[in-house]
Protein backbone atom coordinates (compact mmCIF):
# COMPACT_ATOMS: atom_id res chain seq x y z
CA UNK A 1 0.00 0.00 0.00
CA UNK A 2 1.43 3.36 -1.15
CA UNK A 3 0.27 6.82 0.98
CA UNK A 4 0.37 10.16 -1.49
CA UNK A 5 -0.66 13.54 -0.63
CA UNK A 6 -1.90 16.36 -2.09
CA UNK A 7 -2.98 19.91 -1.81
CA UNK A 8 -6.03 21.71 -3.89
CA UNK A 9 -7.56 25.26 -3.64
CA UNK A 10 -11.23 25.43 -2.63
CA UNK A 11 -12.57 29.20 -3.05
CA UNK A 12 -13.29 31.46 -0.45
CA UNK A 13 -16.53 30.82 1.66
CA UNK A 14 -17.12 27.44 0.02
CA UNK A 15 -15.76 24.76 3.20
CA UNK A 16 -19.58 24.51 3.88
CA UNK A 17 -20.53 23.51 0.05
CA UNK A 18 -17.44 21.25 0.02
CA UNK A 19 -18.29 19.31 2.71
CA UNK A 20 -21.82 18.95 1.96
CA UNK A 21 -21.06 17.79 -1.46
CA UNK A 22 -18.80 15.37 -0.01
CA UNK A 23 -20.75 14.14 2.78
CA UNK A 24 -23.34 13.12 -0.18
CA UNK A 25 -20.62 11.94 -2.41
CA UNK A 26 -22.10 9.74 -5.15
CA UNK A 27 -21.91 5.75 -4.18
CA UNK A 28 -20.95 5.78 -7.96
CA UNK A 29 -18.32 7.29 -7.65
CA UNK A 30 -16.90 5.51 -4.49
CA UNK A 31 -17.22 2.16 -6.80
CA UNK A 32 -14.98 3.99 -9.42
CA UNK A 33 -12.26 5.02 -6.56
CA UNK A 34 -12.26 1.46 -4.83
CA UNK A 35 -12.16 -0.40 -8.13
CA UNK A 36 -9.05 1.73 -9.11
CA UNK A 37 -7.35 0.78 -5.93
CA UNK A 38 -7.29 3.99 -3.46
CA UNK A 39 -8.83 3.24 0.11
CA UNK A 40 -8.43 4.93 3.37
CA UNK A 41 -9.18 8.63 1.37
CA UNK A 42 -9.23 12.01 3.73
CA UNK A 43 -9.44 15.38 2.92
CA UNK A 44 -8.61 18.48 5.46
CA UNK A 45 -9.19 22.30 5.31
CA UNK A 46 -7.34 25.09 6.98
CA UNK A 47 -10.02 27.63 7.16
CA UNK A 48 -7.61 30.25 6.62
CA UNK A 49 -6.63 29.63 3.31
CA UNK A 50 -8.88 27.31 1.92
CA UNK A 51 -6.30 25.03 1.19
CA UNK A 52 -7.25 21.41 0.57
CA UNK A 53 -5.49 18.85 2.13
CA UNK A 54 -5.88 15.62 0.73
CA UNK A 55 -3.87 12.02 1.75
CA UNK A 56 -5.15 8.70 0.41
CA UNK A 57 -3.48 4.64 0.00
CA UNK A 58 -3.78 2.87 -2.81
CA UNK A 59 -2.81 -0.66 -3.84
CA UNK A 60 0.71 -0.72 -5.75
CA UNK A 61 -1.09 -2.14 -8.96
CA UNK A 62 -3.63 0.96 -8.42
CA UNK A 63 -5.23 2.12 -11.58
CA UNK A 64 -5.63 5.83 -10.64
CA UNK A 65 -4.15 6.80 -13.71
CA UNK A 66 -7.24 5.72 -15.65
CA UNK A 67 -9.75 7.56 -13.39
CA UNK A 68 -10.20 11.13 -15.70
CA UNK A 69 -11.35 9.03 -18.32
CA UNK A 70 -13.99 8.08 -16.38
CA UNK A 71 -17.61 9.64 -17.47
CA UNK A 72 -18.85 9.72 -13.39
CA UNK A 73 -15.28 11.69 -12.42
CA UNK A 74 -15.59 13.95 -15.35
CA UNK A 75 -19.09 14.18 -13.94
CA UNK A 76 -18.19 15.25 -10.42
CA UNK A 77 -15.39 17.60 -11.91
CA UNK A 78 -18.03 19.66 -13.56
CA UNK A 79 -19.86 19.79 -10.54
CA UNK A 80 -17.09 21.02 -8.43
CA UNK A 81 -15.87 23.14 -10.83
CA UNK A 82 -18.07 26.33 -9.47
CA UNK A 83 -16.35 25.69 -6.13
CA UNK A 84 -12.65 25.08 -6.04
CA UNK A 85 -9.55 26.21 -8.11
CA UNK A 86 -10.15 23.35 -11.37
CA UNK A 87 -7.94 23.28 -14.63
CA UNK A 88 -9.54 23.76 -18.60
CA UNK A 89 -10.57 19.91 -18.48
CA UNK A 90 -12.51 20.78 -15.10
CA UNK A 91 -9.97 18.96 -12.96
CA UNK A 92 -8.93 20.02 -9.40
CA UNK A 93 -5.77 21.82 -9.94
CA UNK A 94 -3.78 19.90 -7.65
CA UNK A 95 -0.21 19.88 -6.39
CA UNK A 96 1.58 16.68 -5.15
CA UNK A 97 3.18 16.98 -1.72
CA UNK A 98 6.47 15.17 -0.80
CA UNK A 99 6.49 12.93 2.18
CA UNK A 100 9.21 14.35 4.40
CA UNK A 101 8.21 12.66 7.88
CA UNK A 102 6.33 9.27 9.29
CA UNK A 103 5.89 7.16 12.07
CA UNK A 104 3.72 3.86 11.47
Amino acid sequence: MEQIAFKMQLNPGQATEYKRRHDDIWPELVTVLKDAGICDYSIFIDEETYVLFAVLRRKADHGMDTLPDTAIMQKWWAYMGDIMATNVDDSPVSRPLLPVFHMP
